[in-house]
């Protein structure tokens, strides 16, 4: 009787947000008020406080089950998106802010100044060396004032071309809106600072994100350590929230090339709250990223678009038709409490909790929590308390072990972790062995094939899922891929000048090793060894008397390329002038490689037939190829020079694998 508590309920209403749905924003304040002095005060006012502040926040869990909470991180992306969603500067305002310097304001009025001088001058006789058409500087000073212009020009035209390049290069994943209802992720890329030099002088840097098997790639910015990219990638919804969201900087050296990593970093959903992920400095992994501290600037925001009732709901009702037991829905309370012993985010639920021990030297009797993205394991021995944590996705293996001594009996379950993964919980776990990885065992379930069945069963069905969203991927790329019969010849013979790379000389009949465009199964196995996937050749058709065309496919894989890519390619094969042999002609567009739309590669394969130059094998016929190779540009680009140069080494040596394996594929059938 010598205090009250006063409660205060605010309620005010807010515009409504683009999605045209109606926000109302609740704001419960209160006072305790003592009727009497007392000398608890301090100790009545705390327990009011934590009481309050415990069943204000089971009340935010329950009513967000009836009501769609637009929680602060919510309500700024929109905000915080919007810049980079639409370009509010113009391009001549842009241009305004970058040409705006000294050097070009220098360049400007040097040459005005020089032209105004030019009209105000009478021309002077000729003199020296001069003669109609031809006027030299008739001072040093003159020759000093020309060269300094024209190194401002130079300077001032290399500036138009940079600009010009960074307005016209998108990323090919910006702005490609995600599809589905459940867990969306949206990543704006804003900038990164200090990236460390490469060996190649310049500094090309993009950023490629993977989530649950799912990637997305930025722009390449050009010979910048700052860059700014302001790109926006959406990830298409999945059933399950994501754990994890991998960046990787890069370094652009060609399409064909190992791509140089600048640094990397791992975020983890688990241990950063919705404020903290919707305005992040990562700082970036990595021997000379570490040196230079570079760090990437992004703005992440992970919204549910079903609510996390119906979520959690369909998500236990899947894991029921894997584990082939009931699952409950746990209490609003259980879930508040094993959220806050773990510090892990509101939307992480709990799926099942079973007491057990923890196997080290000296048993330890704890709880095992069960949740959708982690195994957590929680002891309090005489107010010592061990917690840790590791994610379903870093688990490699779980094995049953039979009852044993050591573990009183009983059998247990071995969780081998992937090898560096897992550092967190390093304390927990059992032992580490020689490849890094850290084993945990538990054993003494109050019902070990219960827990045993669902525990497993949630780590498969974990395991598969990114597994799925990964062939998922793959699948709807070769929906959209082209159909070979659609191609149209964009062959262009004569117009591209052709360099040799490669001339071979075979112990295989020409004729022979025409085999390997006839589109069987040696072709088939050339191609395969020299790293193309997936191959597959339209068969050939007269185009025109004596010439025969065909369209092929096929992917790159991962040696060939960093970026996988695909390849669409019009091939013509005709008799070479002679008649002694064959000349194959074959123009290539790359797909999902940067760049690939700038250019057209032309390859061209001269083979004929050669006698042999030893009597030994004067009763067979060699053969000779030559391997030619060029570059079509569609579009003009600053790399031409780079993108030329990697191109042609790479191409034709890939040529010259496919000849080379053709000719060990046919070799031991005519030694048979």
């Amino acid at each position: 009787n010598c205090f009250e508590v006063v409660m205060l309920y605010k309620i005010i209403h807010y515009p409504e947000l683009s999605s045209s749905e109606g926000m109302s924003h609740l704001t419960v304040s209160y006072n305790v008020e003592f009727l009497q002095s007392t000398m608890m005060k301090s100790m009545i006012e705390g327990s009011v406080r934590d009481g309050l502040k415990e069943n204000f926040e089971s009340y935010a869990e329950i009513l967000s089950r009836h009501v769609k909470i637009a929680d602060s991180a919510g309500m700024d992306k929109e905000r915080l998106l919007a810049p980079l969603q639409t370009d509010h500067q113009s391009d001549i305002r842009l241009a305004y802010k970058y040409f705006c310097n000294f050097t070009v304001i220098s360049t400007v009025i040097m040459a005005l100044y020089v032209l105004v001088h030019i009209f105000l001058s009478r021309p002077g006789p000729l003199m020296g060396l001069e003669f109609k058409g031809l006027d030299l500087p008739d001072t040093f000073g003159e020759l000093i004032i020309s060269g300094i212009l024209v190194l401002q020009l130079e300077r001032l035209l290399s500036m138009i071309s940079r600009f010009v390049e960074v307005r016209v290069q998108r990323g090919s994943d910006h702005g490609i809106k995600a599809n589905g209802d459940g867990w969306l992720l949206t990543v704006a890329l804003l900038e990164a600072t200090s990236l460390p030099p490469v060996s190649s002088g310049s500094v090309d840097p993009y950023v490629v994100f993977s989530c649950n098997g799912i990637t997305r790639t930025s722009s390449v910015q050009l010979q910048t350590h700052d860059p700014q990219w302001n790109e926006i990638m959406e990830f298409d919804a999945m059933e399950e929230p994501p754990a994890t969201l991998d960046v990787e900087v890069f370094n652009f050296d060609g399409p064909f090339d190992l791509a140089v990593s600048l640094g990397h970093a791992e975020i983890n959903f688990l241990k950063h709250t919705s404020a903290e992920l919707a305005d992040i400095w990562v700082p970036l992994e990595g021997k000379l990223a570490q040196t230079c501290q570079s760090r990437l600037h992004l703005r992440i925001f992970l919204e549910n678009t079903k609510g996390p009732e119906t979520s959690m709901r369909e998500y236990l009702s899947k894991m029921e038709k894997e584990v082939g037991k009931k699952l409950h829905v746990q209490s609003p309370h259980r879930n508040a409490t094993f959220q806050k012993l773990f510090g892990l985010p509101h939307e992480e639920f709990l799926i099942a909790v079973y007491a057990c021990s923890l196997k080290r030297k000296l048993p330890l009797q704890g709880r095992l929590f069960l949740s959708a993205r982690i195994v957590g394991f929680y002891a309090n021995l005489f107010g010592h308390k061990t917690k840790f944590f590791f994610l379903w996705e870093d688990v490699e293996e779980i094995e049953e072990l039979t009852p044993s001594f050591t573990t009183v009996g009983t059998p247990s379950l071995l969780f081998v972790l992937k090898s560096g993964r897992g550092l967190d919980a390093k304390n927990g776990a059992k032992s580490q062995d020689k490849e890094g990885r850290l084993k945990f065992q538990f054993h003494s379930f109050a019902s070990f094939s219960k827990a045993s069945r669902t525990i497993i069963g949630l780590w498969k069905t974990k395991s598969s899922a990114i597994e799925q969203r990964a062939k998922l991927e793959e699948d709807q790329e070769d929906e959209n891929y082209v159909d070979l019969n659609d191609v149209q010849s964009v062959l262009s013979i004569g117009d591209v000048p052709l360099s040799k790379e490669y001339t071979l000389e075979l112990p295989i009949d020409a004729d022979l090793l025409m085999g390997v465009f006839d589109g069987g199964p040696l072709e088939a196995k050339a191609m395969s060894r020299a790293g193309c996937l997936d191959y597959a050749a339209t068969p050939w058709q007269d185009a025109r008397p004596g010439v025969l065309e065909r369209h092929a496919s096929y992917k790159f894989n991962r040696y060939m390329s960093i970026f996988g890519g695909e390849v669409v390619s019009t091939q013509l094969r005709l008799p070479s002038d002679d008649g002694d042999g064959w000349t194959v002609y074959d123009v290539i567009t790359l797909r999902n490689v940067p760049f690939g739309d700038f250019f057209r590669l032309h390859l061209r394969h001269n083979i004929w037939s050669v006698e042999a130059a030893s009597s030994e094998a004067a009763a067979s016929s060699g053969s000779r190829c030559e391997i030619l190779v060029g570059i079509e540009w569609v579009k003009r680009s600053k790399f031409q020079k780079r993108i030329a140069r990697n191109i042609c080494e790479k191409l034709a040596h890939r040529a010259k694998e496919v000849l080379e394996a053709a000719a060990r594929e046919i070799a031991p059938a005519l030694s048979g």
